[in-house]
């Protein structure tokens, strides 16, 4: 790392290597995501960083093929209330482009059955994480292709899109279950119950 380097903000690195040297002094290599939301540093511009909706990270243009150098940032993630997302240290604060959500969970667990089971997700960041009361799942509508898009929430605002190959898992484990009297496709996982869809929605998408 040059003298540049060293003084350098995140916004006037030029490199790769030189932001990986920067973020690192803010986060706790190999012990997961660093005290973000504890840190209030001023906002210092936007970086030409962006997240694809396939998990794959942009820097400069240029896909960021090192998974250790992915992981070290997004350790740093934060989404604020103004719906954007940052990187995070203790000293600054830049803004990144998300085409989607920031997360994507690639595999996922069901242990136990009933109201016993937990779901536990693993991100293509390394994060593990099980649904529950703390770590909500979601559904949203996905207008070009009729279906739902799953979300899971992973740590502060952040989130993780379901892969597709996963959600598969998840339509296979779910369950009908009465909601207010109405018949609802849902899933359990630490003794809480996400409703998917209405079974009536469900059984014509089945026979569509």
């Amino acid at each position: 790392m040059t003298d540049a380097q060293k003084t350098a903000g995140l916004t006037d690195v030029k490199d790769s290597a030189g932001l990986e040297a920067l973020i690192s002094r803010a986060a706790r290599a190999g012990k997961g995501a660093a005290p973000v939301d504890k840190w209030n540093p001023d906002f210092c511009g936007d970086l030409d960083m962006e997240i694809k909706a396939d998990g794959t990270w942009f820097y400069m243009g240029t896909p960021i093929g090192r998974m250790p150098l992915v992981q070290l940032f997004s350790s740093v993630l934060r989404k604020d209330e103004d719906g954007r997302t940052y990187l995070v240290t203790p000293v600054e604060k830049v803004g990144i482009r998300v085409e989607d959500a920031p997360f994507l969970a690639v595999e996922m667990d069901a242990s136990d059955v009933g109201e016993n089971q937990v779901l536990t997700f693993r991100t293509n960041v390394g994060d593990v994480v099980e649904a529950g009361p703390d770590h909500r799942l979601r559904f949203v509508d996905e207008d070009e292709t009729g279906g739902l898009k799953p979300y899971l929430h992973v740590r502060g605002r952040l989130e993780a899109l379901v892969a597709r190959p996963v959600m598969y898992q998840l339509a296979e484990i779910g369950e009908e279950i009465s909601i207010d009297g109405h018949a609802m496709f849902c899933l359990r996982s630490k003794g809480e119950i996400f409703p998917v869809m209405p079974m009536a929605e469900l059984n014509r998408l089945a026979e569509a």
